[in-house]
């Protein structure tokens, strides 16, 4: 079977939940590598182990954790070279896609960005204008160089080996022309990232102010849930624009996601819809979100949200 090098997102050795879905997608269509940069494979060798690679190609050194994207994407061109992998897949972030675009250029081949899907040929599905249109496309030229948006695709397990090879590259005075002279760590509540929980309750225009939204993170704490927002509430400065879901904010597809004054455009739909149950509360009862919905509760946020977090104490004491 084709080898399929799978971009390992990481933090010191946490594989990101993104990786887990690369996997199994590669699995499915060749054969699973992964290429792990900086430090902590170590704690990481298990959980790619869990999830199907046959071997890690491991990049550790300060060039890959002291400088931007640039060396990264040295060191993937040269494995491209030396193993002509099938495809290489990249998660669908601010860095993948940087990484993605530099392989491309180096590897002279062709990329394809925030895939949703992708099937036999690489053929990849991509979810267009707010997810209104979904288009079908290839790489026309060279090693198809694929990034993935998170959440699209369900993780599957299969052992592997997870067999570690040592690789580096001689990274060129360019690819260091850019240093990381420092690093801020955004200091983490008790609650879980939105892109990696299993239970989202998002506010949206509805909610009316910053302030309100109390009132849904008081629902999300009772339910161990991560807050989202749309992005009528993010541009209004409501909520900061990191927890945004939607087609230019970040995908989600948890257990459970409640809607809370969220009309459902379909920018918004475009990032929670394959959610697998989806709770709607607005007061509009022709609100698009509830076409979308598994439950809808037509009523005014304000009275139903407290109800419900009042309700779920009750049942957790």
């Amino acid at each position: 079977m084709a080898e399929i090098l799978v971009v390992v997102d990481h933090l010191d050795g946490d594989v990101k939940k993104v990786t887990l879905e690369l996997l199994t997608k590669a699995r499915e269509l060749g054969e699973a590598s992964a290429v792990f940069f900086g430090e902590g494979f170590d704690k990481a060798k298990e959980k790619l182990a869990q999830f199907g690679a046959q071997r890690v190609y491991v990049a550790e050194g300060e060039e890959y954790t002291g400088y931007v994207v640039a060396p990264k994407a040295e060191l993937l061109a040269k494995l491209v070279a030396e193993k002509a992998p099938a495809a290489v897949f990249v998660p669908s972030t601010a860095e993948g896609k940087e990484i993605a675009g530099r392989l491309a250029v180096k590897t002279d081949s062709g990329v394809i960005t925030d895939a949703v899907d992708i099937a036999e040929g690489f053929v990849c599905e991509q979810s267009v204008f707010g997810g209104a249109t979904v288009v079908h496309s290839r790489v026309a030229k060279g090693t198809p160089i694929i990034t993935v948006r998170p959440n699209a695709i369900q993780p599957v397990a299969a052992d592997g080996p997870a067999e570690r090879v040592d690789v580096a590259v001689e990274v060129s005075a360019a690819a260091k022309a850019a240093r990381i002279v420092d690093r801020v760590v955004q200091p983490r509540g008790g609650r879980p990232e939105l892109t990696e929980a299993s239970i989202v309750v998002s506010g949206g225009r509805g909610v009316g102010s910053a302030e309100n939204f109390a009132v849904i993170e008081k629902l999300a704490d009772s339910l161990g849930a991560a807050v989202g927002a749309s992005r009528a509430a993010t541009d209004a400065g409501w909520y900061p624009h990191q927890y945004q879901v939607g087609q230019t904010g970040k995908t989600v597809s948890p257990q459970l996601y409640i809607a809370c004054g969220i009309s459902g455009a379909i920018q918004h739909r475009a990032g929670m819809q394959t959610s697998k149950t989806i709770v709607a509360i607005n007061k509009d009862p022709e609100a698009p979100i509830f076409e979308l919905a598994d439950f809808g509760v037509v009523g005014d946020l304000f009275k139903v949200v407290p109800q419900l977090t009042e309700e779920i104490e009750k049942r957790k004491g």
